[in-house]
């Protein structure tokens, strides 16, 4: 359709075309009608849109016009042979394109050539054919006979694109986040397809792509911005995308420009809590139209979903400016990271449209794994269930403050036994004083006690949710059976809700395991995320060993796994920065090595005994053992920092033991046991460090960074330290050329990461953490990404922690006093958490199952045998190749 005018001229300029063609030709007779009142230019011109940017010109002619009556003119017009055409053996690309355009216009002689400033123009759209589509050209030229023969076997050929990552989707699952700086890392490749790659080059200023997250908010943003979703480009810089959460609940959109400068926007619509939002950023950056229309726009749109009531709010941003959006430069993360803390909540599917900003998310409907888990449905009766209990607080402790302590029934009888109706000026029970449901009477209870226990405004919903856990624990650990746990199921659940992380991991691997309840997988893992989203170790054991290895409707996610086991990772390092009685050191022990478990001894044990025998009587080694065994809590001694300060003391004033020497000063550098004295504690270094201890010169290198900042001698001792195989040495060594604080030498990432290399290989957590972080990330060009390299670390530093170990320890404690009901507990607990890898030994739960199922197969007056279970333990151990 061919559209003509004189855009309010004179009818004398005019400009038309006289049968123009209907889709793109090679040779069209073109004929231009036109007329003038003043000399003039007529320009003609064939504009061609295609995947990236704006269009561009591949025809244009122009020639002047005399006032006089309208005129003919006669071309040919000629389009470029890959628009037109089949790729053969001469055209060896035939283009993809979006639109074609045909005008012309005209402009008076001394006027710039502006189509803006015409005084008559005509434009037609021609319909463009798809490739493959397209004629074959009849070629007046004859191949070479090899390129004939290519092309005779290839030509009848279907064409087979391999399959590309259009659509990447950064997470399928739901990931719990804590609001810390741990999230899921994604990266994305080049496409393999030459059209393909060819055109997201040409539109990396002009992208036309779509971000969509779903995402339950559980407490607000903290921190001034929270991470949602950000791009980091490889010059370690925000890039296009980054989306925050402010503190006050609203959506930040930052994108890049054409030179990285940063350009930003906020949502005003905030984004709810306590109900499940899908979050989508859509880019729309070209389109067939004329040169001129710079503006970008960035639509963003937030649709909630709470009770099958959907609420939409939509705004868009536009850009005068480019936006640069590189998507295989850097990488993506979801959630948190070194940069942002992330948000505090749960994500659901989150996906990255790459080629097109899809209508089909008009409608806003829960994907099915939000829908399953039903997060929802558990805040909501958890809710419920808190009020009832906050409004029984609030009676009771109205009551109590009325009427001093409430009567018990002793009392009642003896009013009534003596003629006092203390029942008479009450006229009827008030809501609270209703009998609770079987359900809730234990909970009522509990808070009943606390209060008479504490008195009134001494009770927190906590302190009940503590307290059910115990006493479900202990009646768990009484009944030790699968008909136990689906007794006690309730107040678990009831525990969790009042925020007890324990409760929610327990009642998921009850669940998961089917041990007294019915086996609900969908309900363990909704337990399980409860767990981990509050930051509780072993559930983000057990999320980072399922998303490791997989599970029937989870496949494997090394991104996924890495976020749950870098938080434990990093959390494990700080633990051992602050040793505790409620952490035990994990020890390899297995249970059919007699000769290990000899040696698991207490304070009151004979082999402790001994120790501190020897200790008196001037052995180092003893000394070295007891210090040891009581400040980690090794070997079943319970950990004790003030008495492990003496030994070490000792040690070190008695015996001048070098080891002792570095371990008294270290608790003196930090306090730990001892008043903090680091005088003192470089004393006792240098002289360790004068006997080449190898640890007392990495501390002291330590010390001249920490306390000196002289960085100068603390590297000369953490390189001679590095040169006698420290492992911490090499892992600070790496730091400071990651920072570029080595002196004289520049930040280098590179020569950072062998160092961090050399340190895991040492078996140092920290040289792990370093090198985890290195391989899920990469360096471009230097250091490729190894995301299931990197889970390993991480796994393997998750599994020192010290919260792990107390468990193992209470069930190897069980199992040596034969106590097998908690000895199931335990070990039930800690084999949801996956094969435990440590080296240089692999401690598999394979007898763990084989001793729970011989338990539940066992029968006794105080439970029946349990075939089913028994029999899916033993099936458990049989896949991990157990001969028993």
């Amino acid at each position: 359709t061919a559209v003509g005018g004189s855009a309010g001229r004179p009818a004398s300029d005019h400009v038309s075309f006289v049968s123009p063609p209907e889709e793109p030709v090679s040779s069209h007779p073109l004929r231009v009608r036109y007329c003038c009142s003043e000399p003039a230019v007529v320009h003609l011109e064939v504009l061609v849109s295609s995947d990236a940017g704006a269009a561009s010109p591949v025809f244009r002619r122009h020639w002047n016009c005399e006032p006089g009556p309208p005129r003919i003119r006669l071309l040919t017009l000629q389009l470029p042979d890959r628009l037109v055409y089949r790729a053969d053996w001469s055209i060896l690309r035939s283009e993809w394109v979006l639109g074609i355009m045909l005008r012309a216009w005209v402009v008076a002689a001394e006027s710039p050539n502006d189509p803006q400033n015409a005084l008559a123009h005509v434009l037609v759209q021609l319909e463009p054919i798809p490739p493959f589509s397209r004629p074959l050209k009849q070629h007046q030229l004859c191949p070479r006979w090899d390129t004939d023969l290519l092309w005779r076997i290839c030509r009848d050929t279907i064409p087979r694109c391999p399959e590309e990552q259009e659509v990447a989707h950064f997470l399928s699952f739901l990931f719990a986040s804590t609001g810390e700086n741990f999230g899921i890392t994604r990266t994305l490749h080049r496409y393999s397809n030459e059209v393909l790659e060819h055109n997201r080059l040409k539109a990396l200023f002009f992208p036309w792509c779509l971000f969509s997250t779903w995402l339950y908010l559980t407490q607000p943003c903290k921190q001034h911005l929270c991470g949602i979703l950000h791009h980091i480009d490889s010059q370690n810089n925000y890039a296009t995308p980054a989306v925050f959460l402010t503190n006050s609940g609203h959506l930040h959109i930052q994108v890049a420009g054409e030179h990285r400068e940063p350009a930003a926007f906020m949502v005003n619509y905030p984004v709810h809590m306590g109900t499940w939002c899908r979050i989508s950023v859509a880019i729309r950056g070209r389109g067939v139209s004329p040169p001129g229309s710079q503006a970008l726009p960035v639509s963003v749109t937030v649709a909630c979903v709470d009770d099958e009531v959907e609420t939409t709010h939509s705004v868009e941003q536009r850009f005068r400016d480019p936006v640069l959006l590189d998507d295989t430069d850097g990488y993506f993360i979801l959630g948190g990271s070194p940069y942002v803390s992330g948000v505090a909540g749960f994500y659901g599917p989150s996906v990255y449209y790459r080629r097109r900003a899809t209508s089909s998310l008009n409608e806003v409907s829960a994907p099915e794994v939000i829908r399953e888990v039903n997060l929802t449905g558990w805040f909501k009766s958890c809710q419920q269930f808190q009020a009832e209990l906050r409004g029984s607080v609030a009676e009771y402790t109205l009551k109590v403050q009325q009427n001093g302590q409430p009567d018990s029934p002793l009392d009642m009888y003896r009013n009534w036994a003596s003629g006092k109706d203390s029942l008479a000026a009450v006229s009827q029970c008030k809501l609270w004083e209703a009998p609770p449901t079987s359900q809730r009477r234990q909970a009522i209870r509990l808070v009943q006690a606390l209060l008479n226990k504490h008195g009134p405004g001494g009770v927190k919903l906590t302190s009940v949710g503590k307290a059910l856990y115990s006493s479900s624990l202990c009646r768990l650990s009484k009944e030790g059976s699968a008909l136990g746990s689906g007794k006690v199921m309730t107040h678990l659940l009831q525990a969790g809700c009042l925020g007890d992380r324990r409760a929610l991991y327990l009642s998921s691997v009850l669940y998961n395991a089917g041990l007294g309840v019915k086996r609900q997988r969908s309900k363990a893992r909704l337990l399980c995320l409860l767990a981990a989203q509050r930051d509780w170790r072993l559930a983000l054991l057990h999320l980072g060993h399922l998303h490791h290895v997989g599970e029937e409707g989870i496949p494997p996610d090394p991104g996924l796994a890495y976020a749950y086991y870098s938080n434990i990772a990093a959390q494990t390092s700080s633990d051992k920065q602050n040793p505790s009685s409620q952490q035990k050191y994990v020890e390899v022990i297995y249970l059919n090595d007699e000769e290990t478990l000899k040696v698991q001894t207490n304070e009151n044990d004979d082999l402790f005994l001994w120790l501190k025998l020897q200790a008196r009587r001037g052995v180092a080694e003893a000394e070295q053992a007891l210090g040891r065994m009581l400040f980690w809590g090794q070997q079943g001694v319970s950990a004790d920092l003030q008495t492990a300060a003496k030994h070490y003391e000792r040690g070190a004033v008695n015996l001048e033991d070098p080891v002792s020497m570095y371990d008294y000063a270290i608790v003196l550098l930090k306090g730990q046991g001892v008043k903090q004295d680091i005088p003192k504690a470089v004393v006792f270094l240098k002289k360790a460090a004068d006997r080449n201890f190898v640890p007392a010169i990495n501390a002291l290198g330590w010390y001249y960074e920490r306390y000196e900042q002289d960085y100068v001698q603390a590297v000369k001792l953490w390189e001679q330290a590095d040169a006698l195989g420290s492992a911490e040495a090499a892992v600070n060594l790496g730091v400071l050329y990651a920072q570029g604080l080595y002196p004289g030498k520049p930040a280098d990432w590179f020569t950072a990461y062998t160092y961090y290399l050399k340190s895991a290989q040492r078996r140092h957590i920290d040289g792990a953490i370093h090198l985890a972080d290195v391989w899920i990330r990469g360096i471009p060009g230097q250091v490729n990404r190894l995301p299931l390299d990197a889970v390993l670390w991480v796994k393997w530093v998750s599994e020192q922690n010290g919260f792990l170990g107390a468990v193992l320890r209470k069930a190897m404690d069980a199992y040596l006093h034969q106590d097998w009901e908690d000895c199931w507990m335990m070990h039930l607990l800690q084999s949801a958490c996956g094969d435990i890898t440590i080296s240089p030994f692999r401690l598999r739960i394979h007898l763990p199952l084989l001793k729970m199922g011989d338990l539940v197969y066992g029968a006794s007056e105080r439970k029946r045998r349990d075939v089913t279970m028994a029999a899916h333990l033993y099936k458990q151990a049989a896949i991990r190749n157990d001969p028993q």
